[in-house]
């Protein structure tokens, strides 16, 4: 099948909003595609994931229903065999430990991520997130399944509510929390790409498949290598090994959303010449990117704090701007229809002071521990901000 159309499309001005990233890989002309890699790239905008469409297909013909799902999500090894054919073999496939995967490196990577406290959150949402938005090609799923009408306050808690299950010490092995949620995102993301599939607003030749391969890569990057770099740009000190550890625990996480091996990385290095090519790929900013850009911009005016509210919520965004104007400048900033005059004062401020506590506490006897508890018990709290008195729901689609 031909390549589709938006692969590539406006190269030059991504090569201006990747070229940051280039600056951080060793090897800048082998992160540069061959012919080939960049015709193997575009073949990825057009497939699925096979195993979670064939129980998304199972489910459409009415031959099952999402109750099945949860009781096949949560059976044991032993349980697998007595399951309807498509989920089983959805199942059996999970539920198989890749020979690569130290369980170890998971739990101290989980160490790593709740050590961020609320500056990894800020990162994912800011450096992830918001500045993601640029790439317009992907902003189609969101618009088309209702992303500005469900409203972003609840989609970031949501988000917000997985990470912390596929990263609490433990859980994202079969059988755990963590590993449970994931399967259920992987498996509304197959109904989400059948859905629009089907629908004839769905541009196939310029957009190829929804929630493809190559845009659930620079998703699982975006988490692993954007995350990584801007913690250190925001003062939290990562080290080598623990940067090695989150890279092998979204490894296993990307493994159990679905990704192809091919699109997996085994290092930071590895995983910044991915993204640098992916941003290659990605189609630009539009009038979507703006209408989703400017509803997160308000997000935290719709917090649920427990005091100060007006002066916390406003306090927030400002902090936000502030990060994301860092990332992505004042160019990226007017892209997105943001205000681009903020200045970046919350990093300049804040990162010496990031610094400063960590290095220091962790020069201490339990320090390190000590900042690990102290960083989730902040995730915790920002969580409850999130949700207020709503149950995290992470379901069937509705």
């Amino acid at each position: 099948m031909n390549t589709p159309e938006r692969h590539g499309i406006h190269i030059h001005t991504a090569r201006t909003i990747a070229s940051p990233m280039l600056l951080t890989i060793k090897d800048k002309a082998a992160a540069e595609p061959s012919s080939i890699e960049w015709q193997a790239m575009g073949q990825q905008l057009l497939c699925g994931d096979p195993l979670a469409d064939d129980v998304a297909a199972w489910l459409a013909r009415g031959e099952g229903q999402w109750s099945d799902i949860e009781r096949a999500l949560h059976s044991d090894a032993d349980g697998v065999s007595s399951l309807p054919a498509p989920i089983q073999a959805f199942m059996q496939h999970v539920r198989q430990r890749p020979a690569w995967l130290d369980e170890h490196s998971l739990i101290r990577g989980c160490d790593v991520v709740a050590r961020s406290g609320k500056t990894g959150m800020r990162i994912l949402r800011d450096f992830g997130l918001m500045a993601g938005y640029q790439a317009s090609a992907i902003n189609q799923t969101l618009l088309k399944t209702g992303a500005l009408e469900k409203g972003a306050q609840r989609r970031v808690a949501e988000t917000t509510k997985w990470w912390m299950d596929a990263t609490e010490p433990g859980a994202i092995l079969p059988g755990g929390t963590g590993f449970v949620t994931t399967l259920r995102v992987r498996l509304i993301h197959a109904m989400v790409r059948r859905q629009l599939a089907a629908r004839e607003d769905w541009d196939h030749e310029y957009l190829g498949l929804p929630v493809n391969q190559l845009d659930m890569q620079v998703t699982y990057l975006a988490f692993s290598v954007m995350f990584l770099l801007g913690q250190r740009v925001l003062g939290v000190p990562v080290s080598k090994q623990e940067g090695a550890d989150v890279m092998h625990l979204w490894r296993y996480i990307g493994w159990l959303m679905g990704l192809d091996e091919s699109l997996l990385v085994d290092s930071e290095q590895a995983g910044r010449i991915a993204l640098y090519r992916n941003l290659l790929s990605q189609a630009q900013a539009d009038e979507g990117s703006k209408q989703l850009a400017q509803a997160l911009m308000d997000e935290p005016l719709e917090r649920h704090y427990p005091n100060a509210q007006w002066l916390r919520s406003h306090w927030d965004k400002e902090v936000h701007l502030s990060i994301l104007r860092l990332f992505v400048g004042s160019q990226g900033m007017r892209r997105l229809g943001l205000p681009p005059c903020r200045w970046p004062w919350y990093p300049f401020i804040f990162a010496p002071v990031n610094a400063v506590t960590h290095l220091t506490l962790r020069l201490l006897p339990g320090g390190r521990a000590f900042l690990t508890r102290r960083g989730r018990r902040a995730q915790q709290r920002m969580l409850k901000i999130l949700f207020g008195d709503y149950k995290p729901q992470i379901r069937q689609v509705t």
